[in-house]
This record gives structure tokens, sequence and C-alpha cells, in this order.
């Protein structure tokens, strides 16, 4: 098992702990990883960028001019592509830019990004994380005492004064267990969890 120190609030070492070999000591499946940044970032895709084609194109039903002997070049509608105001070719039109992944797949590519952190030890553990009211200078003072100024901070239940305190900070992001993602995770370059977060990372994916 792997074994990660815990720091408390001041950033001082308090203890350690060890994880889970079944979460955060996992083979790296890089395709894996590829794969589910490519599906949430497909998913975040509205897909409502709509032209109109000829087709769709109010006005142009009459001929503009007879076939021949005007000496321009023959043309069927004013609502034709080369014509201002005309359809566009290969007009986009809505669309569903998502696509499946199987369940263990995206718990592997998880597991393997957490481990990733923990092996790079950008994945640090707090005993507790909790303020008596939502304070922006006092989450960016846990931070500094843990030197990390960009940070995934993965926090449980009663913390709704971590999220305020921490939503001013524009390089520090909050999430519970059980919504943690790959994509946010590789975004951030340190993850911040406390012992009791970590505890149901592991109760939900191990």
């Amino acid at each position: 098992m792997a074994k990660v120190s815990v720091y408390n609030m001041e950033g001082n070492e308090v203890g350690t702990m060890e994880l889970s070999d079944a979460v955060f000591g996992v083979e790296i499946k890089e395709n894996l990883v590829h794969q589910a940044v490519r599906l949430q970032l497909a998913d975040n895709r509205q897909g409502t960028q709509k032209a109109k084609t000829r087709g769709e194109v109010s006005g142009g039903g009459r001929k503009p001019w007879r076939q021949k002997g005007t000496g321009h070049a023959r043309q069927g509608s004013i609502r034709a592509p080369q014509w201002t105001g005309g359809g566009i070719v290969f007009a986009p039109t809505p669309r569903d830019y998502s696509f499946k992944m199987n369940r263990k797949e995206k718990q592997a590519a998880l597991k393997s990004v957490l481990t990733s952190k923990v092996r790079e030890n950008k994945f640090l553990v707090l005993d507790e994380l909790k303020f008596e009211g939502p304070k922006t200078k006092d989450m960016k003072k846990v931070l500094d005492a843990l030197k990390v100024d960009d940070a995934l901070v993965i926090i449980g239940k009663d913390s709704d004064n971590v999220v305020v305190s921490a939503r001013n900070l524009p390089d520090v992001a909050t999430t519970a267990p059980e919504c943690i993602n790959v994509y946010d995770i590789l975004k951030h370059n340190t993850v911040i969890a406390t012992k009791s977060s970590v505890a149901s990372i592991e109760e939900v994916y191990a």
C-alpha cells in the first residue's frame, strides 16, 4: 500500500495514512485516461451550431435570368451558395458529440489519474478542513501553508464554508468524493483531500 503524509491546516505533518492499492496503486492506462478526457469534453459541447443550406434559405424560386443570350453565366437561383445571402455548402446541423464508455473503463481511468497524482507526490491529505465561516483568506492561508496554489479540493459533508471560501480563488476548485472526474484531476496541479473524503473515495471506487 502507498503511504502518504497527513497534514493539518497549518501545513504541519501530523501522521501518515495508507492508501488502498485498489484505487491509488493501479496500473496507469493512458489510453483510457485520454478517452475519458475526450468523453467529458465531448459531453460539454452543446452541439447547437446551425446554418441554412440552399434548400432552407427563403426566396430564390425564380430563375434570375434566362439561360442563354445574356452574357452572364447561367444561374438557377439567387439562393445558390455562390450568391450573397445564399445557402451554405455542407452547412453544420445540430448534433450530439457524446459517445459511450464502459463503466469499468471510466473507473480504470479515474484510478489511473489518482495513482499518478500519488506517485508524483501531488496528492495531499489533510486531517480535517473546516472553517467557522466562509472566508477566502482562510482558504488561501491553508493553501499557502501547504505551498499549493493550483488545487482540486475533495471535501466531505458539511463543508459549505469550504466551498464558499474557495469559490473566489481562480485556480482552486472543490468537489465531493462521488463527483470527482478525470478531467478535473488532470486540470489541477495538486489534489487535496481530507481523511474522511479519502475513505469515501476508497469506499465508492474500490
